[in-house]
């Protein structure tokens, strides 16, 4: 007899899904609205800046250009963007905790999942 594995209900597959798609959205952008990601800061614009103010010459203006930025005011915030490289502690122990959390919980359900298909698959041969 072949291996028939139980089956799901329509309402079961629609909550899975519904589940994992908010948790991937979640975990995509908890770490944004928590201020853990996305960095980058402007920390002086120049007021009513020019391109030469922005550091840029004759063959990055061009380039600008191609692009479709002409106006300097409008590539201000994007060539001033600095990376923040400052570190805490908070954070990083909070994400720590949340991967590791994650990998507990994984490795738990999927060790009791496994069991319970091999129990279903080969008890039967035991006996």
């Amino acid at each position: 007899m072949a291996y028939q594995p139980p089956k799901q209900s329509l309402a079961g597959q629609v909550f899975d899904v519904l589940t994992l798609l908010v948790l991937t959205v979640g975990a995509l952008y908890l770490p944004l609205y928590l201020g853990f990601a996305g960095a980058a800061k402007t920390p002086s614009p120049i007021a009513n800046p020019t391109w030469e103010a922005l550091g840029q010459n004759p063959i990055e203006t061009k380039q600008w250009a191609a692009i479709g930025i002409t106006d300097p005011a409008a590539a201000n915030d994007i060539i001033n963007a600095r990376f923040d490289y400052s570190f805490s502690w908070a954070p990083l122990i909070i994400m720590a905790v949340l991967v590791i959390g994650y990998f507990v919980l994984v490795v738990r359900l999927s060790g009791k999942e496994y069991r319970e298909v091999i129990e279903e698959r080969f008890d039967s041969k035991r006996r």
